[in-house]
Order: C-alpha cells, then sequence, then structure tokens
C-alpha cells in the first residue's frame, strides 16, 4: 500500500505531523478537488511543503498523472512546457497562477499506466519528460527501502528538491517504508535546516556531492547531531577523499547511483563494503541486473521509465523500453557484479585530436578548487572558482602533464561560483552558454 499506514509526514517545526486515517482523509479530500479539473496531466509545481506532497499523493490516489516540475520556471520556460505537453492544470508555479492553461483539444489522452513525469534537466534548455508507471515508483521505492533497511522508525528531512529523481525517491522509499519524512523548504546551508533536523530527531540525510563538499567547509560534527545515523549519496561521483570523511561520520553512510530514467537509484554499495570496494557504486539494487555492452552501463529491472516524452502526444504512448535502459555511461562490473563507473558517453571530448574524458579532468582537479570541464572546438574548457591568472596557468599544465596532451589545449577560466541547478549538480549548459 502506498502510502504505507504507517507512514507520516511532518512539517518542519511543528509538533503534530498526519500519518494513517488522518493522511489519507487529507490525500481523499484533495483527490476530491483534482476531480472538478478537466481530464489529462497534471503539472504541479513541487515544492518540499505538504500541499506539493498531497497533491502528488492525491494524483497517484485517483490514478491521474502528474508532472512534478522546478516552482521556479521561468515564465519562457514554463509556457513552452505547456506548449509542448497541453497540461489540464497548473498547481504551484510562482509565475503562473493556479488554474486550466489553453483548451487541451485533441490531446490524446495519457497511457494509463503512467503515473509520474519528471523532467530530464533543471530549468534550462528544452527537457524532454521522463515518464514513470506506478509499477516504477512502486518498484524502486520498495527496492530502495529494502537496500537501505529503512523501517518505520526512520525520519529523514527533505534535503533535496521533491521535483528531482533523488529527493522524491527519498520521499517514496520512506512512505512506502512507513517511516517519517520531515517537510522543509530551507536548504543544508540554513541555521533552520538544522534547527528542524534535531528538534526532530532525523536518523538520515540525503545529499549530492556539492553538498558534501559545502558539509565539509561549514565543518559538519556528528556529535552535533546525535540521532543522524545515515548519509546517503548520489546525483555524481563523490570524492574517495570524501567518502572516507563522512562514512566516519556515520553509522551507515550509502554510495548510490541512479538516474531519473530508472526512477532513481540503479546500485547501492552496502556500507560494509566501503573499504574493499572503494570507488565502486554498488551491486544493482534488488529487483535489477547490471549488464556492461561494449562498455556501456545497461541496467534491467521493473523501475526502468516507459520511455521519453517531447509533446502531448507522447504521454499516450506505452512501455518503449521493456525494462532496459542504456545509462550512457561507462563502467565495468567485477566478479561480483559490483559496478564502477568511469565516464560518460556524451562526456568525451577530443583535444589535438586525442579523446579526453571531462569526468577525469574534474576528478584529477577535484582536490584543488571547484571546477567544472566543458567541450569546446579541438579543446577543453575547464572552470575553477576563485584562481588568478597564474593559478590558472598552473592548472592548464597540470593537466597537460596529467593526461599527456600539450597543456594549450585547456582553456581555464574563473568564476565566482560554479552555476548550480536546483538539485546541487553543476548546469553545464549554464556554462557552456558563455563559451
Amino acid at each position: 500500500m502506498f502510502p504505507h499506514p504507517q507512514a507520516r509526514l511532518v512539517v518542519a517545526g511543528e509538533a503534530a505531523g498526519l500519518g494513517g486515517d488522518e493522511l489519507a482523509g487529507h490525500v481523499a479530500r484533495t483527490a476530491e478537488a483534482l476531480t472538478r479539473l478537466r481530464p489529462g496531466p497534471l503539472f504541479c509545481g513541487m515544492r518540499n511543503n505538504l500541499t506539493s506532497v498531497l497533491r502528488y499523493l492525491a494524483a497517484w490516489r485517483s490514478g491521474r498523472p502528474i508532472a512534478l516540475l522546478d516552482p521556479d520556471l521561468t515564465p519562457g520556460a514554463l509556457a513552452e512546457l505547456v506548449a509542448r505537453f497541453r497540461p489540464a492544470a497548473l498547481l504551484g508555479f510562482t509565475h503562473a497562477a493556479d488554474g486550466s492553461p489553453p483548451p487541451r483539444r485533441d490531446a490524446p489522452e495519457p497511457h494509463p499506466d503512467l503515473a509520474v513525469l519528471l523532467a530530464t534537466s533543471g530549468s534550462t534548455g528544452n527537457p524532454k519528460l521522463v515518464r514513470l508507471s506506478r509499477q516504477a515508483v512502486l518498484a524502486n521505492a520498495t527496492a530502495i527501502a529494502t537496500a537501505l533497511a529503512i523501517v518505520p522508525d526512520e525520519i529523514a528531512p527533505t534535503s533535496l528538491p521533491l521535483h528531482y529523481s533523488y529527493g522524491l525517491s527519498v520521499l517514496n522509499s520512506h512512505l512506502v517504508a512507513g517511516a517519517t519524512v520531515i517537510l522543509t523548504e530551507a536548504g543544508l546551508l540554513e541555521r533552520s535546516f538544522w534547527t528542524h533536523l534535531d528538534a526532530h530527531r532525523c536518523t538520515s540525510l540525503a545529499a549530492v556531492p556539492y553538498q558534501y563538499e559545502m558539509l565539509r567547509r561549514l565543518r559538519y560534527d556528528r556529535s552535533e547531531h546525535p540521532a543522524l545515523a545515515t548519509l546517503t549519496q548520489a546525483g555524481g561521483r563523490l570524492g574517495q577523499d570524501l567518502v572516507q570523511e563522512f562514512a566516519g561520520q556515520a553509522d551507515r553512510f550509502f554510495v548510490m547511483y541512479g538516474q531519473t530514467e530508472a526512477t532513481a537509484r540503479i546500485a547501492v554499495l552496502p556500507p560494509d563494503r566501503l573499504a574493499d570496494k572503494p570507488g565502486s557504486a554498488g551491486p544493482a539494487i534488488p529487483g535489477g541486473r547490471l549488464s556492461i555492452d561494449e562498455g556501456e552501463v545497461v541496467y534491467h529491472g521493473p523501475n526502468v521509465m516507459m520511455g521519453y516524452a517531447e509533446t502531448a502526444a507522447d504521454l499516450a504512448r506505452g512501455d518503449d523500453l521493456g525494462g532496459v535502459l542504456r545509462t550512457g555511461d561507462l563502467g565495468r562490473l567485477d566478479s561480483e557484479g559490483f559496478l564502477y563507473l568511469t565516464g560518460r558517453l556524451k562526456r568525451i571530448a577530443k583535444i589535438f585530436g586525442v579523446r579526453v574524458n571531462l569526468d577525469d579532468v574534474e576528478r584529477l582537479l577535484r582536490g584543488s578548487v571547484p571546477v567544472a570541464a566543458t567541450s569546446g572546438d579541438d579543446r577543453v574548457t575547464v572552470w575553477a572558482e576563485g584562481l588568478d591568472a597564474a593559478g590558472r596557468a598552473g592548472l592548464a599544465r597540470r593537466l597537460g602533464a596529467e593526461l599527456r596532451v600539450h597543456w594549450s589545449g585547456f582553456d581555464v577560466r574563473a568564476v565566482d561560483s560554479l552555476p548550480l541547478l536546483a538539485t546541487g549538480k553543476i548546469d553545464y549548459r549554464a556554462l557552456e552558454s558563455r563559451t
């Protein structure tokens, strides 16, 4: 059953929460309100608050597909998505009034299996929507709850946006396990986040690599948060030094790998294998299977998306992939089936004809300053926070020596701070637009 009867939602700072029959009643009343909207998919500006979560659960209850989107989408980006997908209603967006957009006219009805739509990127670009079935959402939530041993007395805060697959998976996996979710719109850098985390005695925290870098700068100390026993990480590769540092600050530290196209998680490294499997993302989640095809990681499982959608017509399509996802990531499996990622198919650049993995460039420089690498014309652009001319020249020469290509193939540029998506990941499109 989803949510589990024991599951609870608590608004940060409030003593009472919603659970059991009371939560079910709130969801039922919200679902009743949704029935007064015309048929078709819903667009929800998904905030980390009770209203948004009740809308999501109400749509689930009523079997109605809902797109969970960045609530702060620009008017232009939102209008473009509305024109392409023709939703029945807009709910909770900063730059659009709640209500009905233009008529849907001849837009086909969405496929009956379709439950959730998530964007493939942040507020920039021209995102496709990932089509997730009810089976995929439930299968992944259950697999995560099993892999992370989430039990009803676990308490997790919303430390990531709920329109991001990792953030949504924290919500789903706790609700399916009968655990508690603390709803807060505060970020990790805000004092109120930690005040509420401690007051509600949160037992776990989910974060992406950039957030762990910030926690290091903030000198995170577990002794100040005694209830916080479990830390989880996904959303990109975390440096091995940070893995070891934060594993020492928790009873359990889970390194994970996933993609929105697989609902969320694909592999989970058990905490007791951190020491003997350094750099691994772990084996496939329960119910899933990994294989390698010509270097590319391929995932097989019930949580694979139905396919992408670029227009309203695509929402009527059935399952295009049959549970098989070509991830676009490069990797290898060891003899025990543990996954080691080595790069991205699309994160490859050429310098004077030599192939260079952009993830390797970032990895080499991770211990110095925050950096991001993008490809240019026969060169790599490296964006580094706060470096002077001498520092930039030094980085270029270091990369040339390490990767055995001439240093002039690296254009190192200074930025005050790297642009980030709402998910905490580097906004590579924003950087590429500056070249």
